[in-house]
């Protein structure tokens, strides 16, 4: 399959960056599809078009002429209106795929997160096997969920597609995960055991899991339809990784510890008032953060292994060492 032009959704943000770095560096004509406009994208040379995914004719027009469509545009978190979180990840994913078919894009590689199989259980050296659950405590996964069947869908109605779930994204750039580590440097506790562990993957990981993704779906179209969990492949400790993130910004580690069933109770006021009073930003805690941090979750990635040819070719130490100048130049101030 001959691949010339690709398009990334959300390219200014944090994983949509770094999969355009490596299309860049494989001399490929690429564009960037988001809201606002990137200076660190034109320094690559990347076409940028200026567009919300929730609009159907802008993503369109977008899509014309391009081969392959990384979809990596989504609106994450756990708080906010359900609508807004519909718009973004559903409709617009619904508009992402009706214009893959209209303009014959040949790929699509659609970014969802483990998150979808999340049934507030320990979820340990799990595969793609896993089921979806009944229920969702967060509009995030519920409309995420609801995009990647969307996606499947697709696959079997002819648009060849590959679904990746990483887990935990970091590294330098981060404007999520480890932001909100450090804001509450000073503030964190520990809920539940010590022993759980998860899953993350450095952020140039994930990209080249998605690359890679549509290399191999280029010379096997019997892997559309399939999904993958992409990994550092070496679970930790959510609290030593936290630990870590804290010491390469010189902030002090978590103290203190509440268990579950403190952190969900707190997590259910705290909806409850803020939902009340009407206040948009994100509670102190909520039900799924609760569940979240009081359970293991690591998943198996043999299939992505054997089917992408994928391993973390950033070790986790690398990667810290290279957050720790990252931070250490000021461009992880928050």
């Amino acid at each position: 399959m001959d691949i010339k032009n690709v398009l990334v959704t959300g390219g200014g943000g944090f994983l949509g960056k770094a999969i355009i770095k490596k299309l860049v560096i494989k001399k490929l004509r690429v564009t960037s599809f988001s809201r606002n406009f990137y200076d660190s994208l034109g320094t690559l040379g990347v076409f940028q078009m200026q567009g919300d995914i929730s609009d159907a004719r802008s993503t369109l027009n977008a899509f014309r002429g391009m081969d392959v469509v990384f979809h990596v545009a989504a609106k994450p978190g756990i708080w906010g209106d359900y609508s807004d979180y519909f718009r973004a990840n559903v409709t617009g994913t619904e508009n992402v795929i009706a214009s893959c078919f209209e303009n014959y894009v040949k790929q699509l590689i659609y970014t969802s997160s483990p998150s979808v199989v999340f049934d507030e259980k320990d979820m340990e050296n799990v595969d793609e096997s896993i089921p979806y659950p009944e229920k969702y405590l967060a509009p995030y996964p519920q409309t995420k969920a609801m995009a990647e069947k969307m996606v499947r869908g697709a696959a079997k109605k002819g648009l060849n597609t590959i679904i990746i779930r990483p887990h935990l994204i970091w590294g330098p750039g981060d404007n999520h995960l480890v932001p909100g580590i450090l804001k509450r440097a000073g503030r964190l506790k520990r809920v539940g055991r010590n022993d759980d562990l998860v899953d993350t993957i450095y952020v140039d990981n994930a990209a080249d899991a998605h690359v890679w993704a549509s290399e191999k779906l280029a010379l096997n179209s019997s892997l559309s339809g399939n999904v993958y969990f992409v990994s550092q492949d070496e679970p930790v400790s959510k609290w030593k990784m936290a630990n870590a993130f804290l010491d390469a910004a010189g902030l002090p580690p978590v103290k203190g510890q509440v268990s579950e069933k403190t952190a969900y109770i707190a997590g259910t006021l705290f909806e409850m008032g803020y939902r009340f009073f009407g206040i948009k930003k994100e509670p102190p805690m909520t039900r799924f953060t609760a569940k979240e941090l009081s359970t293991s979750h690591w998943f198996n990635i043999s299939r992505a292994k054997q089917d992408l040819g994928y391993y973390p070719k950033i070790s986790t130490k690398e990667g810290l060492s290279r957050l720790r100048e990252w931070l250490s130049q000021g461009d992880g101030k928050f």
